[in-house]
């Protein structure tokens, strides 16, 4: 490395997020970045060891010590091209991921401040975008064709890395424009949709091709393809239907919520009896993972006079540490995101018993507190009640509980799935990393035929 001892002599250094007063108000990213020189500095804390957890760590396998190397001595184009060759498209991870690699790093086991690789990462695609490192390329052609269902992060990152090898690549998609939860599900506070677009350019400049408003059944795939990839992500969201009361105006799912107000900011016009809005009402979320606290910057930045979170699980441990995955896995410890930072009510343990309304409107969800108990039988716990019921008092209350795992029959040998069609909802990083995997095992197949 550059400095061998810097990551004892320079402290970490986040670049943390805008004024709170400020960022409520618009949808710009909230997170800062750093000057150049203090990220060179942050980059040379990396110790470069024998044996690298956070390769070990990262589902792309991402060699963080090789272009932090590149990084603190200056060389920029380096850095980017050894991060590239693991991870299409960095720009999105580098805002949107965990950092899965920063939990498993050495640097994390002994003082509890690893090295910044995700803002690293960030830094590095965001000065190869500005320098003109990344142009689009012309590959040659092996006269076989692939389409690819789904334009999710899976679906760009097969369509990518086949694009790359010869193959001449269609990308199907349901809605209007490519991203999928990138676009019609992360909030543009946290990643930006020109961010987005400014790499579709390149790959329709590099020859993939893009088919809108088209769904495809997997029952029926367009003809004329020597391979697909399914990559259609994971449609059906976990709901309340046996709840009383869920038919309520006012009650959505959380993705009703997030992707009209994506659509809104793209300028796409709602009527007043179609929007979702949380202006001056009291919201109430449901479901205490990202896609909630998602749901809770947005309510806020809608002008909702208040924010509720509610989980039916137990309240994660505070951190650093947790005992029942202890480094180098990823630690389940209570998280406080920039949205829950604007302000929110959180609480643990609460089922919900019915959805209260007035006039076919949404005015409260009754609750309980419960408790989770041992199976004397095995298997998972048994929830029990803890508590008397009550109601929260709400006007909106989103549905944010995450994803069932989608069923496929048996395909022919020429159809391979891929990202959360394959595996489940999960982070973008798995479904880059599965994209990629069903892009090689594409090519493989072909070549065998």
């Amino acid at each position: 490395m550059g400095k061998l001892k810097a990551f004892m002599e320079v402290p970490r250094l986040e670049a943390g997020y805008r004024p709170l007063h400020e960022r409520i108000h618009d949808f710009g990213e909230v997170e800062q970045t750093l000057n150049s020189r203090d990220r060179m500095a942050q980059a040379s804390r990396c110790m470069d060891c024998g044996v690298p957890f956070c390769h070990w760590a990262c589902p792309l396998g991402n060699k963080d010590s090789e272009w932090n190397d590149a990084l603190c001595k200056g060389d920029w184009e380096l850095a980017y091209r050894l991060l590239n060759a693991t991870n299409d498209f960095p720009e999105f991870t580098g805002r949107i991921c965990p950092a899965l690699c920063e939990k498993a790093c050495v640097l994390n086991l002994t003082d509890h401040a690893p090295v910044t690789n995700r803002e690293n990462e960030a830094a590095i695609t965001e000065t190869a975008w500005h320098e003109d490192y990344i142009k689009p390329m012309i590959f040659p052609r092996n006269g076989k064709s692939v389409a690819v269902i789904g334009a999710g992060p899976a679906g760009l990152v097969a369509a990518n890395r086949l694009n790359r090898m010869g193959y001449a690549v269609t990308v199907f998609d349901k809605n209007e424009a490519a991203g999928g939860l990138l676009r019609y599900g992360i909030p543009n506070f946290k990643l930006s949709k020109n961010i987005i677009d400014r790499r579709l350019d390149i790959l329709i400049q590099e020859g993939i091709r893009f088919v809108y408003n088209t769904v495809i059944e997997p029952a029926s795939l367009p003809e004329g393809f020597d391979a697909y990839v399914l990559a259609t992500g994971t449609s059906e969201a976990r709901d309340l239907k046996n709840v009383p009361g869920r038919e309520l105006k006012g009650v959505h799912l959380a993705l009703e919520l997030l992707s009209q107000q994506n659509r809104v900011l793209s300028g796409v016009e709602y009527s007043k009896d179609e929007r979702v809005t949380c202006k001056g009402k009291d919201v109430l979320v449901i479901g205490g993972g990202d896609t909630g606290s998602d749901c809770i910057g947005t309510a806020h930045r809608q002008g909702c006079k208040s924010v509720t979170q509610i989980e039916i699980m137990p309240r994660p441990v505070e951190g650093p540490d947790d005992p029942k995955n202890p480094w180098p896995n990823y630690p389940r410890v209570l998280k406080t995101t920039s949205s829950h930072e604007e302000g929110c009510t959180r609480r643990w343990n609460i089922n919900t018993l019915e959805f209260i309304g007035k006039n076919g409107q949404l005015r409260g969800v009754r609750v309980q507190p419960i408790d989770w108990q041992p199976n004397p039988e095995g298997g998972r716990p048994v929830m029990v009640e803890a508590g008397d019921p009550e109601v929260i008092k709400c006007e909106a209350c989103f549905l944010a509980m995450g994803f069932l795992k989608p069923q496929h029959p048996d395909y022919p040998e020429n159809v391979f799935v891929c990202g959360d069609a394959k595996n489940g909802a999960s982070l973008v990083v798995r479904a880059m990393a599965s994209g990629r995997d069903a892009a090689h095992k594409v090519d493989a197949y072909l070549k065998s035929h």
